[in-house]
């Protein structure tokens, strides 16, 4: 019986991505499932969890790499030579990368924690702390490796996949880890299934869970001023990266309004999350549509996830492609903020997936017609009674919840 876990994690800064948010919720509720933790992170900062052991992990500032990872930095930042391409395609990751790692596994060796579970979690594109526990022998007997995205690159969907420098690494990396780890763990079925097809040990040693709906206080309560809880309101928040383009859905809620005059006086449509790669193509919404409200950058957790329990309906917006086989770190807050999902994916999706086939509310993201009808029919049932748009679904509620996740981890 598992009862001792050791937890080795990139960052649990919950401002600095949606992957630590999803990491920190993780360990919130591995707690609250009752047992015993203490977490290595290398966040950098000096930050507590309550109720739970934390260890901040030291960089190493006095070895080679150290050195070799400022002196590439600098030489970058004053000469404008991206050197970065040209080591990692000799030595397969970056020199910093490198450091760090070995200041996770250093750390890591003198821990006096006997724990019967090493789980790592890591965040973006890194996976540091699961290349740091590769190379301690003596954890690979009790180690989870928790895959969050694809990785490498060039294993991702289109229209994500590219080639890396240094790849054939990256590949043999995780290839060793497929092979090493006692168990794998994936936040979607579908993305179990994908890493699978690539590394089979995957399909052995794999178990599903999901990112947690992690109760979380809103400290902040006051809405924003371009925020009226008294309208029909659409949020998507979240950062809208090159593969994820809102035109589809922008030009579906101007179609909405353009056949629906009336919804101008009492329907928004709100982005929130950075969105460099659509700025010219934000600029003609942001400067003259007043029903749309757009903030091209990061607002503050506390008062996005007030937004998401407050506004109509919650945006999952997702990249053009045959599959998605990720799920959103925000899909637990969308399904505990009991509000009706508006989901713009493709066909093969996990939020699609989990929601059902069913399910209503879904269309690819370049649908500007169906967007349409399908905001025109929720602005339809908001007007009849707000309380119609409530998504009320337990079972998903219970998919994402403490005692699901106790009972994946008393099962291994």
């Amino acid at each position: 019986m598992i009862k001792k876990i050791l937890i080795v994690v990139d960052s649990i800064d919950i401002e600095d991505s949606s992957g630590s948010k999803a990491n920190v919720a993780l360990i919130k509720n591995l707690n609250k499932a009752g047992f015993e933790l203490f977490v290595y992170h290398f966040t950098r900062k000096n930050i507590q969890l309550k109720d739970i052991q934390t260890f901040e992990i030291p960089e190493i500032k006095w070895s080679g790499l150290y050195f070799l990872s400022r002196f590439q930095r600098v030489f970058s930042r004053n000469f404008k030579v991206n050197l970065a391409p040209f080591f990692e395609k000799r030595f397969g990751f970056s020199f910093t990368f490198f450091n760090d790692t070995k200041s996770i596994s250093s750390a890591l060796k003198k821990q006096s924690f006997n724990p019967d579970l090493v789980l790592t979690l890591s965040k973006g594109a890194s996976f540091r702390s699961h290349y740091a526990v590769l190379k301690l022998p003596h954890l690979h007997n009790k180690w989870m490796a928790y895959i969050h995205d694809p990785y490498p690159f060039h294993y991702y969907p289109r229209p994500y996949n590219w080639v890396e420098p240094g790849y054939e690494f990256k590949e043999s990396f995780f290839q060793e880890l497929s092979q090493k780890a006692k168990y794998s763990a994936f936040p979607s079925q579908l993305l179990k299934e994908w890493m699978s097809s690539y590394f089979s040990d995957f399909a052995k040693t794999g178990i599903i869970i999901s990112h947690q709906n992690e109760k979380y206080e809103v400290k902040n309560t006051n809405f924003p001023s371009y925020f009226d809880v008294s309208k029909f309101n659409l949020l998507h928040a979240g950062n809208l990266m090159k593969q994820r383009s809102p035109e589809g859905l922008l030009k579906g809620f101007m179609l909405f309004l353009k056949n629906n005059p009336s919804a101008k006086n009492d329907a928004k449509l709100i982005l929130l999350g950075g969105a460099s790669y659509h700025s010219k193509m934000l600029e003609d919404y942001i400067n003259n549509i007043s029903e749309i409200y757009i903030y091209n950058g990061n607002k503050p957790f506390d008062e996005v996830y007030n937004l998401q329990k407050n506004v109509s309906v919650n945006i999952i917006l997702e990249a053009k492609g045959e599959i998605s086989p990720f799920l959103p770190a925000k899909f637990p807050h969308c399904v505990e903020a009991n509000k009706t999902i508006l989901s713009l994916a493709p066909y093969y999706s996990e939020t699609r997936r989990l929601l059902g086939e069913d399910y209503p509310f879904w269309a690819e993201v370049d649908d500007v017609n169906k967007i349409a009808q399908l905001i025109e029919q929720l602005y339809q049932l908001w007007k009849q009674n707000p309380d119609s748009l409530l998504l009320n679904r337990t079972d998903l509620e219970s998919y994402v919840s403490v005692d699901y996740l106790q009972e994946k981890i008393d099962n291994l």
